[in-house]
């Protein structure tokens, strides 16, 4: 990673990070104006989900800072190679199909005895600094396994990442107290966030700096405390490209609570999904150009111009450049895999530019194809793809089998919090000059009661959240 990129980056992140908290700001605003259990539990989710976000792009900036510093003191003469600087390509990761069954007592879920403990749950999924959170869902004793449907895609992974897992819950039992009436909410949400948050923000980034002599953490902000429901951490795990499959698979849970738990859900100690990946080098096109293949014409061998593109676990090649932008059928397929040998022959005195051999085995058999560069350059480029693709491979592994299909998001359903009956957001309607004034529906604020400033963040608030 070049230095050059670093300042680009740490205004990226300084720009998510005021914007998680002007969320994090609007979500307690709602929490507190909540007049009903279930609105009260989605803004709940949605201020820890904030709250983790803003953690982890905390700590990105923190891991940017001490990468310059580590750069700076690092420059200096060195005899290592290219391959010493080779990265792996990045790529896709999705995880699909989540479901976490339970495991209810025969009393409980057969012969439908004791009390209806009922769970808010959902799941934090998380990616370096990157985060997703799924669906809440309602967990009582009829529920034998809990279901997440919609995908989640993280698109600028590498083959190191590690996928992890948090289930959160929350009690509907909980004591909480919410505000009552429309009058409150009128009066709560009258004054303005407050223009200074982004100042504060950028002081608050301003104080992190590299590394201290004694090392550290970066300064966190401190979360607010808000008045309402909770929710807790119920289990966790970890998963990394070891456990990527194109395949329905189980993984274990390391499990955080007890029956005693207010937020306790009787888990099986597993969850399944599927988690599958695309590495670039599976899907974009690496390296293309013309080569010359060697041709046997009778007696005589020839070399045929051809208009090469290596993608995937092949080298196609078209005998026009335009049969490969319409993805036509190719000429002739060449398997480029970990098994494909290949290596730069040596120069042939009838010939003015170096060739390169592509050999692969097919049973007992083994298959060399022979091509011949333009230049000397292009072929040097050549074979530094194939190097690169190589490299990238035995990275990835398995992904580089064949291509797996990456589910991605489906349209969630909205929350309790924006359903049109009892809703927040129609509670906080703002009537314009076309609109009456009545409230009817619910509490209409009239333009002067709320500032532009607020209004601006629900707007953002319900987009950015669906």
């Amino acid at each position: 990673m070049k230095s050059s990129f670093f300042p680009s980056q740490d205004t990226d992140i300084q720009k998510k990070i005021d914007h998680e908290v002007r969320m994090r700001e609007g979500a307690c605003k709602l929490l507190a104006a909540c007049t009903q259990r279930e609105q009260a539990m989605e803004a709940s989710k949605s201020l820890l989900v904030c709250n983790s976000r803003i953690m982890a792009y905390m700590s990105e900036l923190q891991r940017l800072k001490e990468a310059q510093v580590m750069q700076r003191m690092s420059r200096r003469p060195s005899d290592a190679g290219p391959m010493d600087d080779r990265l792996p390509c990045r790529g896709r990761v999705s995880i699909s199909d989540l479901r976490i069954p339970l495991m209810w007592k025969d009393t409980e879920y057969f012969k439908n005895k004791g009390d209806l403990h009922r769970c808010a749950l959902f799941c934090l999924l998380q990616v370096g600094a990157e985060i997703h959170d799924t669906e809440m869902v309602l967990v009582d004793r009829t529920v034998t396994d809990i279901c997440f449907e919609s995908g989640v895609v993280f698109n600028d992974a590498g083959p190191d990442f590690e996928l992890k897992v948090e289930i959160y819950s929350c009690g509907t039992e909980e004591d909480f107290s919410l505000s009552g009436t429309p009058k409150k909410l009128a009066s709560k949400l009258s004054s303005s966030l407050g223009r200074s948050s982004g100042k504060r923000i950028r002081a608050t980034l301003d104080g992190v700096g590299p590394v201290s002599n004694g090392g550290g953490n970066p300064l966190l902000l401190p979360a607010p405390t808000v008045a309402g429901p909770k929710y807790h951490l119920l289990a966790h795990t970890l998963l990394s490209l070891a456990d990527v499959q194109d395949s329905f698979r189980t993984h274990d849970l390391t499990t955080t609570s007890n029956e005693e738990s207010s937020f306790w859900l009787p888990l099986y100690g597993s969850m399944c999904c599927r988690l599958a990946a695309q590495p670039s080098c599976m899907c974009d096109q690496m390296m293309s150009g013309v080569l010359k293949m060697q041709q046997q014409a009778g007696e005589q061998q020839q070399w045929a111009p051809m208009f090469c593109v290596l993608r995937g676990c092949n080298l196609f090649c078209y005998r026009r450049q335009d049969e490969a932008e319409a993805r036509a059928e190719p000429a002739l397929t060449i398997a480029i895999n970990k098994e494909t040998r290949i290596r730069a022959t040596d120069k042939d005195p009838k010939i003015k530019h170096q060739s390169m051999s592509i050999t692969n085995r097919y049973g007992g058999d083994e298959v060399t194809h022979t091509l011949l560069a333009e230049s000397r350059a292009d072929m040097q480029r050549w074979m530094e793809a194939f190097w690169q693709h190589f490299y990238d491979m035995s990275q990835w592994k398995q992904c580089c089998d064949e291509v797996m299909k990456i589910e991605g998001p489906s349209p969630r359903k909205p929350p309790a919090m924006l359903s049109k009956q009892g809703s927040l957001y129609h509670e906080m309607a703002i009537s314009g000059p076309s609109l009456p004034t009545s409230s009817s529906e619910g509490l209409l604020l009239q333009d002067n009661a709320v500032s532009a400033e607020i209004r601006a963040l629900l707007s953002s608030y319900y987009s950015d959240s669906y």
